[in-house]
């Protein structure tokens, strides 16, 4: 039922069939049958074995099990067994994470209580709540968890725990009242949810949604959805079905042309099929993995804890960060901000007053009262507590009498505190700046006008009033009447220190920040205001429900501030942002944040979090701050870059070598390379990729948000591919014309020459910047010096034969590294002009 807030008591029996008896067990039995038990249903899962399996479903590791097969095939075993088990190493921990998200409906299913009074037959029972149906009416105290969502019937002083749904600290007074249709859920004072518990007071209500319905089970429900594909898993499927066309079109072409040649149908067979292993990245889930863990282990050192690896190269494609208010931007605990007087005069003795009747007054502990005693460090130890008059929801509210020390030369006190204009109600007289008693009439004008400018600015106000009682007065039988107004107490949730640097780095760094916050307008734009963002860009949920997601993705992108939101509105917001093309994080602590923490590309937790918000974290930060994700945000992009740093190197030298490889089968009477030379040469050139992790990155690259560009990819693949090609041409002429090659030494010199000039090439083009200039990693020089002492070895040494390598003369030796020299200034210098015109996409 929708809008159930909306009706009253007598128009919401009638609606839902029931009565203030509630309902009979066989109506109630009907209504199981009709609705279905209060419970929230599991859905057939999927097995495991079928979870596993489809992890192997993307373009890129299809065609590395193809590749794998292929080596194992043409009997290169060690380099098809690796192959396969970094596939199954990536697949397994994907695998391991995919299984572990249902853990986080189990969690917050476990958070609910299981029995609940009901009224049945006329009289209240304990039962299941799997048994509670539509109309059934609920009794609940202090203490009960909410078993569904239900509207309020009767109340005595009942005050909820919200936080679970809105994610706000403060209280909630229960109401039986009606309210308008479009009021936001943390407004709807006569509702009841479902998750939530009472903290005082008692009540009745009627149960209006079960389970699957209700607002808590909205969230149960998305977090049982699938993880949608986040921006860096679209790009490496998008890169997949790249290499995929790629490969299919230029090994076909190659195969044709072998055969047109009259070449032998199984050896051009076997060599397009080689081919094919030599132009797949075999390394890629390699060099992710590599790369991730290692930017995992620098971001733990940080206090940051990373449990889903992918999310670290979303952190360097992140443009917008969304951040719930409470607890992220704010400290997430009340705090007296101010004591002032009549005039809005910071008043100490004020201080004192307040902190009088919170230390004596004996009701639940609530954060108002924590805030006051920690502004407060006087002793009271000498006082005595005379009497006190609890806290009422219906004046709002609570006295304490006491006996005071010598510094109020032994006075007794009523000292009364609460709603604002509750306090001006019982008050007929107002203390003045001299101490001096004044008639109320004479400032009442003047302070509601103080009491609205406090609250627009977003601060929680009470009052504080008092009067002095004689020894012999009847301290039982005093009322809260004839009070003396003392002053203002100002509650604010406050800023954390650094949040307004971090936003300004974060702005810095290209990533915009968006508040998300279940709070009202005006506290909303007072915090937006302090931290940057713009108060006139503010988006309030019940606008936003009008929006489709089509028209909201346009929307959000001027949307600064978004206030009064509901717990699914944040998924949505999340949703919009992603569809408008952005990269979103979100950073929640609550159960109400999990659907928006699992939607976002970056969904960040705190370690004090609910566990089902931990749950739905691929980040998990050890503080509670934004500070740690600046340097998240720089080494998700130090790690995409390095990433794509590798993708680089392999497919321009790869697409190179293909038309290399074309033209070279065309006019060759030999196979320019034997399918096992290939095999090496690639794992030879692939090695050193490996430390590509753990390389400096340009900090120009550093400042904007890197994003996947397939243009970007193809334009450097083609333009470094066809230089890769036209010097591995230059190098068949010198082999050719000048040394008149056979079959192995053709086939060993080149093999030299690419290997060589893809290890100097390696160095310049993993840079933006001139190579003198940018220092490439200790690691990755050694494994490029290792690489290629390891050949040249191997073609001196006895194993050469079985590799079909000879030993080169020395001529050879230095003409093969003179043209991989040259071969390194061409590139150098057409490195600067193709960075100068082409970028990588960025906002």
């Amino acid at each position: 039922m929708k809008d159930f807030w909306s009706y009253d008591k007598d128009a919401i029996l009638k609606q839902l069939n029931s009565s203030e008896n509630g309902l009979s067990t066989k109506e109630a039995e009907d209504r199981i049958e009709k609705y279905g038990k209060n419970v929230f249903e599991e859905k057939k899962s999927t097995s495991k074995f079928m979870i596993f399996l489809s992890q192997f479903k993307s373009p890129i590791t299809m065609i590395l099990i193809f590749a794998a097969i292929l080596s194992i095939f043409l009997k290169d075993y060690s380099d098809g067994v690796i192959i396969l088990i970094i596939i199954l190493i990536s697949s397994f921990l994907s695998y391991l994470h995919e299984s572990k998200a249902k853990d986080a409906v189990k969690k917050l299913l476990s958070s609910v209580s299981v029995t609940s009074s009901v009224l049945r037959d006329g009289k209240f029972q304990e039962l299941d709540n799997g048994n509670l149906t539509v109309g059934d009416i609920i009794k609940v105290k202090t203490g009960d968890m909410i078993p569904a969502d239900c509207l309020l019937i009767e109340d005595n002083s009942l005050s909820t725990d919200e936080s679970s749904l809105t994610g706000e600290t403060f209280p909630v007074e229960k109401l039986t009242t009606k309210i308008p249709a479009n009021t936001s859920l943390s407004e709807r004072k006569n509702s009841l949810w479902m998750g939530t518990h009472v903290i005082s007071g008692s009540g009745k209500a009627i149960i209006v949604n079960l389970a699957k319905d209700t607002e808590f089970g909205k969230i149960t429900s998305s977090l049982s959805q699938k993880d949608s594909d986040t921006d860096f898993e679209k790009g490496i499927k998008d890169f997949g079905n790249l290499i995929l066309h790629v490969t299919t079109l230029l090994i076909g072409l190659i195969f044709i042309f072998n055969i047109v040649l009259n070449k032998s149908f199984l050896e051009s067979f076997m060599f397009a099929l080689a081919l094919s292993v030599g132009l797949t990245p075999q390394m890629l889930p390699a060099i992710i993995s590599v790369n991730l863990s290692q930017g995992a282990k620098r971001m733990s050192e940080e206090g940051v804890i990373v449990k889903k690896l992918n999310s670290i190269e979303n952190f360097g494609s992140m443009t917008i960060m969304c951040s719930d208010k409470t607890g992220t931007i704010t400290k997430g605990k009340v705090k007296l901000d101010r004591a002032l007087n009549f005039k809005g005069e910071k008043s100490e003795d004020l201080n004192k007053f307040a902190a009088i009747n919170s230390y004596f007054q004996e009701g639940y502990s609530n954060p108002i009262d924590e805030a006051i005693l920690s502004s407060n460090k006087d002793d009271f130890s000498s006082y005595k507590k005379l009497f006190e008059i609890p806290y009422s929801f219906e004046n709002k509210i609570l006295s304490v009498i006491v006996k005071t020390g010598s510094d109020f030369s032994n006075k007794n006190f009523m000292i009364t505190k609460g709603a604002f204009e509750s306090i001006v109600n019982i008050c007929d007289s107002y203390e003045k700046s001299d101490n001096s008693i004044g008639n109320i009439s004479e400032i009442k004008s003047q302070i509601f006008d103080l009491f609205d400018e406090f609250s627009s600015k977003g601060y929680r106000v009470l009052g504080l009033s008092y009067k002095i009682l004689s020894d012999d007065s009847d301290f039982q039988k005093e009322k809260a009447i004839g009070m003396i107004f003392k002053g203002f107490l100002l509650f604010i949730d406050p800023l954390k220190e650094d949040i307004k640097d971090v936003i300004s780095q974060m702005n810095n760094l290209g990533v915009s920040l968006k508040m998300i916050t279940g709070d009202n307008e005006e506290i909303a734009k007072n915090i937006g205001s302090q931290i940057g963002l713009n108060p006139e860009k503010i988006l309030l949920g019940q606008d936003l429900s009008s929006y489709s997601i089509s028209q909201l993705n346009k929307k959000v992108l001027d949307i600064d501030i978004f206030a009064e939101i509901s717990p699914n509105q944040k998924e949505k917001i999340i949703r919009a942002y992603k569809e408008a093309g952005e990269v979103v994080g979100y950073m929640g602590d609550g159960i109400n944040d999990a659907p928006a923490i699992k939607e976002a590309d970056v969904g960040i937790s705190v370690d004090t979090a609910a566990d089902t918000a931990k749950d739905a974290a691929s980040i998990v930060l050890l503080q509670n701050s934004l500070k740690v994700l600046l340097s998240g945000i720089k080494e998700g992009r130090r790690t995409f870059i390095n990433t794509l740093k590798y993708i680089f190197v392999a497919t321009s030298a790869n697409f190179g070598n293909m038309f290399s490889m074309a033209g070279a089968s065309i006019f060759l009477k030999f196979l320019p390379l034997l399918p096992k030379q290939i095999l090496l040469t690639n794992l030879f050139t692939d090695f050193p990729s490996l430390q590509i992790a753990s390389d400096s990155v340009d900090e120009d690259w550093l400042k904007n948000p890197v994003k996947w560009d397939m243009k970007f990819i193809k334009r450097f693949m083609v333009v470094f591919g066809i230089i890769s090609s036209l010097f591995d041409y230059l190098t068949f002429f010198v082999l050719i014309s000048i040394f008149k090659s056979d079959e192995r030494l053709f086939q060993t010199g080149w093999m030299l020459e690419s290997v060589i000039s893809a290890m100097v090439v390696m160095l310049i083009v993993r840079t933006a910047r001139p190579v003198t200039k940018s220092k490439p990693s200790k690691k990755l020089i050694f494994a490029i010096i290792c690489v290629s002492l390891c050949l040249i070895a191997i073609i001196y040494s006895p194993i050469n034969s079985y590799l079909g390598l000879i030993a080169l003369p020395i001529k050879v030796i230095l003409s093969m590294f003179g043209i991989s020299f040259i071969y390194a200034l061409v590139a150098e210098i057409l490195k600067k002009k193709f960075y100068k015109n082409n970028s990588f996409s960025r906002k």
